[in-house]
């Protein structure tokens, strides 16, 4: 039980396992290292880049009639962890496939994360890392505060600096954005 500063009691589901957090992935949680933990560090700077890259993706999508969809913070599987990435896109194929599970059983093919202030870079790129062994085909890490991006897939890391274009390498063939629109 989690009790507030205000005394309402709020439930969580008793999780104890990877397997029943896929079943039942408890809102704003990971698991990870075989516990849960809360996703914090959310700034208005992190929803207002995550917002932008939500729309800029879902719009392109829309625009081109790629299909799939894109999430926010929705529950995926990797090797070893359940994790909730910031921004996620998923394919046409993969939604007829695993549209209503709970939580996706592997990675979404694309990914971005957004850097708080709480977070170390060099935990950030070992969960790209862990995105990308699960069936992430490319992982988006964007660090609003230095407005660097940087671009990974299995093979390669690109970097994106404030003025440059970014543009994806796997997924969502097309699409590019300069890096200061998503920075806001």
């Amino acid at each position: 039980m989690l009790v507030s500063k205000h005394k309402d009691v709020v439930s969580v589901p008793e999780i104890l396992s990877l397997e029943d957090f896929i079943a039942n992935p408890p809102e704003g949680m990971e698991w990870v290292d075989e516990q849960l933990v809360e996703k914090t560090g959310m700034t208005l700077k992190h929803s207002e880049i995550q917002g932008n890259i939500y729309f800029s993706w879902r719009s392109y999508i829309n625009s081109n009639q790629q299909g799939g969809k894109v999430y926010t913070e929705v529950p995926c599987r990797t090797y070893k962890q359940g994790r909730r990435p910031d921004v996620a896109y998923l394919t046409p194929d993969l939604v007829a496939q695993f549209g209503n599970v709970p939580t996706l059983p592997q990675s979404f093919p694309l990914i971005a994360e957004i850097v708080s202030p709480t977070d170390l870079a060099e935990d950030l790129f070992l969960k790209a890392q862990e995105y990308l062994q699960s069936g992430c085909e490319e992982i988006w890490l964007v660090f609003p505060e230095s407005q660097l991006v940087f671009v990974m897939t299995d093979n390669q890391v690109l970097g994106f600096k404030a003025g440059d274009v970014v543009s994806t390498q796997k997924v969502l063939l097309g699409f590019s954005v300069v890096v200061d629109e998503l920075l806001g």
